[in-house]
């Protein structure tokens, strides 16, 4: 039984990877439309064929079994402000901590995530340039701060070197972080081991820290709601903010790009491990070794993403602008990002290519595009026009370091 319903998972994930790879390495050398990609709801029905084994039982994800311990910073003056929040202890899985940092500095700006990457490799902790103005102080016609929150082995500059500066310049407190810093020994994976790589702790625990952080630009500011720029887990985790962290009340417009709202398949294999972790044959805990925890639970099907979303997608009083790509190879399918609005919020889905193929950003490439600093600009202020210009898959920048 066991065997059968592993091969047909198996020839499902060529079926899923065959899909995404047309979507995400043909389409942007030949701008062909990319191959339908299996709906959300056929994965979790795949996923869900592995729990009809009577002797078949889910593996729970190791999730957070405690709070967090943050101690915020007073974070006002002209200085950056000090504060750091602690992942707390206990798990199932081991060993457990994290924490979050202020920045330190400034990097340059960037027109290209491999520049900002080389930079942050040896510059970890600066903040992308425009942030973090702790005197700052909003307008009557910019009235909320804009926060950025970075995604999974990313980091505040190496996500935001392109856009911080603009959305200052347009008026704008902008105000930025790094979460989840949590080591090899603490869970966060082999990919935590590389200069800049947070966002690998439990999404939980991120999320109690962000809520710190936004404590403190409300304080320091004096407004009484921001506005959040999420990419990736950024946006994932925002979401968990809002839903369990008070976040309701003190974000007035959230933004995604390329989230992982609703799992990712990782090209197939996401939901593979999954089905076979319900067969019971825990593949997912030896992979969270390499990705870390907040890699496993941004899986389709896992737990985290099943609670994040049992409740609908949205949160009364918020709007949603939620950005996808067809050429993110990290969040697959592209349009799993997309959010349904539930009673009291609205929501706004766009395809980053409808109204400009020649856009072929993938996953991190989509923080360096000049359409997603636009639509970033026009969702903040409407008068701000929309632009359109090529930035190559992969390497972005227009096509150039």
């Amino acid at each position: 039984m066991k065997r059968t319903i592993i091969s047909r998972l198996l020839r499902a994930a060529v079926v899923v990877s065959a899909a995404v790879l047309a979507a995400g390495v043909a389409g942007p050398a030949g701008h062909a439309e990319p191959t339908a990609a299996p709906t959300e709801q056929q994965l979790a029905d795949l996923i869900a064929d592995g729990l009809k084994d009577p002797a078949a039982h889910p593996i729970a994800d190791s999730g957070s079994a405690s709070g967090s311990a943050c101690n915020s910073g007073s974070g006002t003056g002209s200085g950056n402000g000090s504060g750091d929040c602690y992942g707390g202890s206990g798990s199932s899985s081991g060993l457990r901590g994290g924490h979050s940092s202020d920045t330190v500095g400034f990097g340059p700006a960037s027109t290209s995530f491999l520049a900002a990457f080389a930079h942050s490799a040896f510059n970890p902790d600066v903040a992308p340039p425009g942030s973090n103005d702790w005197a700052c102080k909003p307008t009557a016609e910019h009235p909320e701060p804009v926060v950025l929150i970075h995604g999974t082995w990313e980091n505040a500059y190496d996500n935001f070197a392109f856009v911080s500066q603009p959305i200052h310049d347009a008026g704008h407190c902008v105000f930025t972080f790094n979460y989840g810093k949590s080591g090899l020994i603490q869970g966060g994976g082999v990919g935590s081991a590389l200069p800049g790589a947070n966002g690998t702790g439990y999404i939980e625990d991120s999320a109690k820290q962000i809520a710190v952080f936004v404590d403190r630009v409300l304080a320091a500011t004096g407004a009484q709601k921001v506005n959040i720029v999420g990419h990736s887990q950024g946006g994932a985790v925002s979401r968990q903010y809002l839903q369990f962290e008070g976040g309701d009340q003190k974000v007035a417009h959230l933004m995604t790009f390329g989230a992982t709202h609703h799992g990712t398949t990782l090209i197939g294999i996401g939901a593979l491990g999954r089905a076979i972790n319900n067969l019971g044959i825990d593949v997912l805990g030896l992979v969270e070794i390499f990705v870390g925890h907040s890699g496993i639970q941004q899986t389709v099907g896992s737990d985290f993403v099943n609670n994040l979303n049992a409740a609908g997608d949205t949160v009364p009083g918020v709007k949603y602008t939620v950005v996808g790509s067809r050429y993110d190879e990290i969040t697959t399918p592209y349009d799993s990002t997309f959010l349904t609005a539930g009673p009291g919020a609205t929501v706004h889905n766009i395809t980053l290519q409808d109204g400009c193929e020649q856009d072929l950003s993938d996953h991190l490439t989509m923080m360096y595009s000049p359409r997603v600093l636009s639509i970033i600009l026009n969702t903040l202020d409407p008068s701000q026009p929309l632009q359109c210009t090529f930035n190559p898959w992969l390497i972005g920048g227009g096509g150039s370091l």
